[in-house]
C-alpha cells in the first residue's frame, strides 16, 4: 500500500483541491466533482479507510493524502503546520468540528489507554512498595509525580485536576 503524503510542503493547493473534490464539513465527507476513473465517478465518495491505519486516504493527482489533512487545506487554505487531532479519537471522523490543530505531544494525549494499564485509568497506578495508589502526568517529556493516595479515586481526582490544568482542551478525563 502506498504511504499517505505528510510532508510539510505538499504540492497540492486549495484551488486544485476544490477543482476535483467537494467537502461537506458537517458530514466530514469528500466527494468527487470530476470523474477521475471508472472507480471514482463524479459525485461518489472519495477515498477509502485504511484497515491498517484507520484513517481515510484520498488520492489526488497520483499522491495519497490523509482526508483530515485535506479537510484542513480545504477549509483554511493551507496544510497544518504540525498535526491534526481527531477530538473524539475516531480517525475516520473528518467532520470539521472534530478536527483541531495539535502538536505531536497534544495529539499523543488522545490515543487511548495503553494495553498494559492495570488501573483502568491513564496516569494512575498501584505503587507496590508503599501499598498506595500513585498519580502522575507526563509533560514536556517528563513524568511529574503527583503523590501517593490511599484510594484509587483520590489518585484519579488528583491526576484529572493536574491534567486539566496542564493539557487544556486536550485533557480527556480518565
Amino acid at each position: 500500500m502506498a504511504k499517505a503524503r505528510n510532508t510539510a510542503r505538499p504540492s497540492l493547493t486549495q484551488s486544485r483541491l476544490k477543482e476535483v473534490l467537494s467537502y461537506d464539513p458537517e458530514a466530514g465527507e469528500f466527494r468527487w466533482l470530476v470523474c477521475t476513473s471508472n472507480r471514482a465517478p463524479a459525485g461518489s465518495l472519495a477515498g477509502s479507510v485504511s484497515s491498517a491505519l484507520g484513517y481515510r486516504l484520498i488520492g489526488v493527482d497520483g499522491v495519497r493524502y490523509f482526508a483530515h489533512r485535506l479537510a484542513w487545506l480545504y477549509m483554511t487554505g493551507s496544510f497544518p503546520a504540525e498535526q491534526i487531532d481527531h477530538a473524539n479519537a475516531d480517525r475516520s471522523d473528518n467532520r470539521w468540528a472534530n478536527l483541531r490543530a495539535a502538536s505531536k505531544a497534544d495529539n499523543m494525549r488522545n490515543i487511548g489507554m495503553r494495553s498494559d494499564n492495570s488501573s483502568g485509568h491513564t496516569g494512575v497506578g498501584w505503587h507496590a512498595q508503599t501499598g498506595k495508589w500513585r498519580a502522575y502526568i507526563a509533560q514536556d517529556g517528563r513524568t511529574i509525580h503527583l503523590g501517593l493516595f490511599d484510594t484509587k479515586d483520590a489518585a484519579l481526582a488528583a491526576r484529572n485536576e493536574a491534567a486539566a490544568k496542564a493539557y487544556g482542551e486536550f485533557h480527556i478525563p480518565s
